[in-house]
């Protein structure tokens, strides 16, 4: 038996990976193949390549952190770094077998449009940058063939600053009797266009015509559009646009309104341009969508691939969802919304169900310790039997198979692997509707949704860390404490706390958050409060916590570090940061009386964070 595991697992990671790279040279050509092997695949997996992370050790998601702070700190780092490399691999599983279709693209924005967008200023943090170039990434492939892209927010915008005529909108009878302004517009550019189209009809008797048929085309104000004779019709508002729609329904059909954008938003004219026959209006109102879908591939660029994902409906799967999702929104959809729940809400609309690799491990004990999908696998193919076959039909090239976009593939790879151990089945047979029908799998669909929580509902939120012996705590009975000086550990910063005040006579536990800021738990309710009480009224403190007060010692509740988050003060040191929030002179307000519902975390026995990575 061990030598047939042996065996079989040795299959499951060839030497090469057919992962196909995208850049912009064969980027139209891939999304025709992209958008056959999406529709035919039941998940879609992704992964990212990023610029950066975060700029300090308490800028990452800690295991402390509430899902809104959690959500605060993605929604900075989305913000402040860029994508390099998107990967993209529609799968499908089928008992042992997983059929994988792996893309990645190169991404670099930049104004192809010359309108002003996108222009961005990003951070990069050298540490990413060097592991890239390690890896063999070609900076000079990324900015000068990297794929851009405008996100929808940004498309509208730039439709308006191009200003590309556009089909006309369809057209909504009112249900409403027309005012008397309505009628007078109406029969004014329906007397006006009746005069135009005759005088466009109307055979020229001689060449000497010639002259007097150009002032008729100057006082009516013929125009021609790609060489159909065409009328502007000047708007005030949208209104106006309809009211035009709807007399030009009253000529032959002959007529084909196009609507002129204007600079600033909304519809500037309603151009009206004549055929010459019901053929021609059909050629026509053909090259007009023809010319208005290769201007739209133009403008959206690698967002053509997010929309056919979305449009699929298909499962997204991924690693660390907050994190990716917070970056595909930032970039390719809108800006990031200020709170958890109208994140969540937004992106429904465009994934409505997203699965976390990293929620599935957490259901196998030992993974709960493991950041690192590689050896998520190692171990589960050391410790089960769960052999999966990675099939991937492209023909490999040694280029393609040496370079970028192979976590996505292990992405994939994982996913089938811990659904095979969890008992979850799915089949490639399987109709969209019924997916995600395995109450497993529901458990862990759009998980950041259930992390949301209403102002207006009492709800525990569970922050899982990734560490043995965790207990539950409510975050009330954190404390953060900072200006304790240099040089101690957190053993020692406990023995000290311990003979300086009667709250501390109780049992508590202390972590360093980062060099500067350490965080105390107070397992018996109502001691973090009183502890605050005490340090806010420096005149009621005496003994050794008097001395330690004196020598710079602060303190602040949890409401403090969520302020923190919220108002982003992104410091460096997070003592700095909770000095200037303190600092904020609505916050004896906010903290004297707080509307919040308590929010439950996890507490490690364990350090939160090592020394040796600071």
């Amino acid at each position: 038996m061990a030598l047939i595991r042996k065996r079989f697992f040795c299959s499951e990671f060839p030497k090469k990976w057919a992962v196909k790279q995208v850049t912009k040279s064969n980027f139209a050509e891939s999304l025709e193949e992209m958008k056959g092997h999406i529709s035919s695949s039941d998940f879609v997996a992704v992964s990212l390549q990023k610029t950066g992370s975060f700029s300090a050790p308490w800028h990452r998601a800690l295991p402390f952190d509430t899902a809104e702070t959690a959500y605060c700190k993605a929604k900075r780092s989305a913000e402040r770094y860029q994508l390099f490399q998107f990967a993209v691999c529609p799968f499908s599983v089928d008992s042992s077998k997983l059929v994988a279709y792996p893309y990645n693209y190169l991404l670099f924005p930049r104004d192809e449009l010359k309108v002003g967008m996108p222009c961005y200023n990003f951070s990069c943090q050298t540490s990413y940058l060097t592991s890239m170039a390690r890896e063999g990434f070609d900076f000079n492939a990324c900015i000068y063939d990297g794929i851009s892209y405008l996100s929808r927010a940004q498309e509208s915008e730039a439709k308006v600053w191009i200003g590309n005529p556009r089909s006309s909108l369809l057209v909504v009878d009112s249900t409403s009797s027309p005012s008397v302004a309505d009628n007078i517009f109406s029969e004014r550019i329906k007397s006006r266009v009746l005069r135009w189209k005759n005088a466009c009809k109307k055979p020229n008797k001689s060449t000497n015509d010639a002259l007097m048929s150009s002032l008729r085309k100057l006082i009516s104000g013929s125009e021609y559009y790609e060489s159909r004779p065409c009328i502007s019709i000047d708007v005030c508002s949208e209104h106006q646009v309809q009211l035009a729609l709807e007399m030009l329904r009253e000529f032959s059909d002959e007529l084909v309104p196009v609507l002129i954008p204007g600079k600033s938003g909304g519809t500037q004219a309603v151009r009206v341009v004549l055929t010459s026959s019901k053929e021609d209006k059909d050629l026509f109102e053909r090259e007009l969508q023809r010319l208005e879908e290769e201007e739209n591939k133009k403008v959206r660029g690698f967002r053509e691939v997010i929309d056919l994902i979305s449009a699929s409906q298909k499962p997204i799967v991924s690693y660390n969802s907050l994190t990716d999702l917070t970056f595909i929104h930032s970039k390719f959809i809108a800006p990031l919304p200020p709170t958890l729940d109208e994140f969540a809400s937004s992106l429904r609309h465009v994934f409505p169900n997203v699965l976390d690799v990293s929620h599935l491990m957490k259901v196998i004990g030992p993974l709960r310790k493991m950041t690192n999908v590689p050896l998520a696998i190692s171990y589960l193919n050391n410790h089960f039997f769960a052999p999966v076959d990675i099939e991937i039909p492209y023909q490999a090239t040694e280029n393609e198979s040496r370079i970028h976009g192979h976590n996505v593939v292990r992405i994939s790879h994982l996913f089938a692997k811990l659904c095979s151990i969890l008992k979850i089945g799915h089949s490639s047979t399987t109709s969209d509707s019924t997916i995600l029908s395995a109450p497993a799998l529901e458990e862990y669909t759009n998980v950041f949704d259930a992390l949301s929580t209403s102002s207006e509902e009492s709800v525990n939120e569970d922050i899982s860390v990734w560490t043995k012996n965790t207990r539950k705590v409510s975050c009330e009975q954190l404390v953060f404490l900072w200006g304790f000086g240099g040089g101690k550990t957190a053993g020692k910063l406990k023995s000290l706390l311990n003979n300086s005040h009667t709250t501390f006579s109780k049992e508590f536990d202390i972590r360093f958050v980062d060099k500067s800021c350490a965080v105390i738990v107070f397992w018996q309710p109502g001691l973090a409060e009183t502890f605050i009480d005490v340090m806010n009224n420096i005149e009621e403190i005496s003994g050794p916590l008097r001395e330690m007060v004196s020598e710079g010692l602060r303190a602040a509740s949890y409401e403090t570090y969520k302020r923190v988050c919220k108002l982003d003060i992104w410091e460096a040191d997070l003592a700095e940061s909770l000095d200037k929030a303190l600092e904020d002179p609505d916050h004896h307000l906010t903290e004297v009386n707080p509307i919040v519902t308590p929010i439950e975390i996890q507490w490690s026995g364990d350090s939160m964070i090592n020394y040796n990575d600071l």
